[in-house]
């Protein structure tokens, strides 16, 4: 049983937790601490700008339904 419990963190320490052993290194540079942030808010934004360029699209298009009844239960 206490192989099982070394397998796990040998999982977790030495090679899940490895990224941020990375991210810890002493680097100098403030935009290379960083580079992992603005990456992260570069792909979130390119995809909220698609998502909204979509449901533009969708609305030109007239895709939805107006009116009241728009389902057969109402």
């Amino acid at each position: 049983m206490k192989e099982f419990f070394e397998a796990i963190e040998f999982l977790f320490v030495d090679i899940l937790f490895f990224p941020f052993d990375f991210i810890r290194l002493d680097i100098t540079n403030w935009f290379i601490q960083n580079a992992i942030n603005f990456s992260f808010i570069f792909l979130i934004s390119a995809a909220l700008v698609y998502w909204t360029m979509e449901l533009i699209n969708y609305d030109k298009k007239e895709g939805k339904e107006n009116e009241v009844t728009a389902h057969s239960f109402l």
